[in-house]
């Protein structure tokens, strides 16, 4: 039996000191924002130039959304969502911060859903007819685009409607980044 006041006398070396800890990140930098410059980011804002390419986004997008529905025959809801994403940054480039930047994407990319779908609607009149697309537009009694709505509407295009609305508003303001805020304050960014 070994008495537990002697040391051992084993020749072993001594256990290893243990490694130190990895440095810690750096602390995230945090900003305050004054009212200054807040006003020199609001005086960079453009809504029209915001809504000029979010309404390029809703056309393209709706263009891309009746293509592709057309071709496969199929309704693919992802379109809206699509629609949604191209609307938002669309806006975006006007450099908004004001909630009129996001209300207007929701608008654009609800009205980009319903041009998709309505030139679906067209695309497939046209194709049952034999007649060309802009025959059909000059034919079509438009009386009736509220029932040919409704007859193909579900629980599901609501959804998908939905994300392009909050896809629209969400993505349609200005994402600040260190240089945008090293610019109004001078260089000298507050910490």
């Amino acid at each position: 039996m070994s008495d537990p006041t002697t040391p051992p006398t084993s020749a072993s070396p001594p256990a290893a000191a243990p490694a130190a800890p990895p440095p810690s990140p750096a602390a995230p930098r945090t900003v305050t924002l004054t009212a200054e410059h807040v006003a020199a980011l609001r005086a960079q804002q453009n809504l029209p130039l915001g809504v000029i390419a979010g309404l390029a986004g809703a056309l393209i997008g709706a263009v891309a959304w009746a293509l592709i529905t057309v071709t496969t025959e199929y309704e693919i809801g992802y379109m809206a969502v699509a629609i949604g994403f191209l609307v938002g940054y669309g806006m975006r480039l006007g450099k908004g911060l004001d909630k009129i930047f996001g209300i207007t994407g929701a608008i654009l990319a609800l009205l980009g859903c319903v041009f998709g779908n309505l030139l679906s609607l067209i695309a497939f009149v046209a194709k049952q007819e034999h007649l060309g697309f802009f025959e059909t537009l000059g034919k079509l009694d438009y009386s009736r685009l509220p029932d040919l709505f409704t007859a193909g509407f579900s629980a599901m295009d609501l959804v998908f409607y939905g994300i392009a609305v909050y896809e629209g508003y969400r993505f349609s303001f200005r994402r600040l980044s260190a240089a945008d805020l090293e610019a109004v304050s001078g260089g000298s960014t507050p910490r």
